[in-house]
């Protein structure tokens, strides 16, 4: 009976050691709160067509060289083509350096966006990348009853892969201004089956760390839904961007 008591004994004291080290993986201020992830993003901000475009990117909290993020990757997309934008996974470098190159084979205005998950916070730094002459775009024309971009806001939605009828789904969604996490933000997702346009669903969005909000929710049957994503605080920012769900 002592034997099976020490062996328990041994067991929890290797359980508490084994909390208490993941514990200590998020770096905390003076204040109790984690530290913020440190993002610095550097790319080729110029160059020819065709050319070789350099990414780097350098994550830190604290004094702290994150070699271990959860994910890494760059979305890139031309000026107007946010929904044809391509992701990019990265080269862990170590020491907190995480790189990747591309190249682009036409004029034109472009953006990367750096994508870093780590010790549970997210951060989207962007940069922008003129290639040759630059391109012309034309002028974007705003609808009167659009609310437009609050200056410095980010919206990255995970979209959901290989949805089923009848299964609940968890959406997440990262927010932030000005390259820091939009806390305490009003986040709700409206949902719609296109085959029945009139019924939308709401759906209050919880925020589970600093900038991220995350909800479930399950779509009733096989269809094509809408989801659109409706953000705002406390002042004046009102924000919503749509996306197409395709639910078997």
């Amino acid at each position: 009976m002592k034997r099976k008591f020490g062996l328990l004994v041994g067991v929890f004291m290797l359980a508490m050691m084994a909390a208490c080290n993941k514990e200590e993986t998020v770096k905390k201020g003076e204040a109790g709160v984690p530290l913020p992830l440190d993002v610095q993003l550097t790319v080729t901000e110029q160059v020819e067509v065709d050319g070789i475009i350099k990414i780097a990117t350098v994550v830190t909290q604290g004094e702290d060289k994150i070699d271990d993020a959860d994910e890494v990757e760059f979305e890139i997309w031309e000026e107007g083509k946010k929904d044809a934008s391509v992701k990019v996974k990265s080269k862990n470098d170590k020491d907190g350096l995480y790189t990747a190159e591309t190249s682009f084979d036409h004029d034109g205005l472009f953006y990367i966006q750096a994508h870093v998950t780590a010790r549970g916070l997210h951060t989207m730094p962007t940069k922008e990348v003129t290639v040759g002459n630059g391109g012309n775009y034309e002028e974007t024309v705003v609808d009167e009853h659009d609310h437009g971009q609050t200056e410095g806001f980010l919206m990255h939605f995970t979209k959901p892969e290989n949805l089923k009828s009848g299964e609940s789904t968890e959406m997440v969604v990262h927010l932030q201004v000005d390259d820091k996490p939009l806390e305490k933000a009003r986040v709700r997702y409206e949902i719609w089956n296109e085959a029945n346009p009139d019924k939308h669903d709401w759906v209050d969005v919880e925020e589970t760390v600093a900038g991220e909000y995350v909800a479930s929710y399950t779509f009733a049957e096989a269809s094509s839904y809408k989801v659109q994503i409706h953000v705002e605080d406390d002042k004046e920012l009102h924000e919503h961007e749509e996306y197409t769900m395709e639910v078997k």
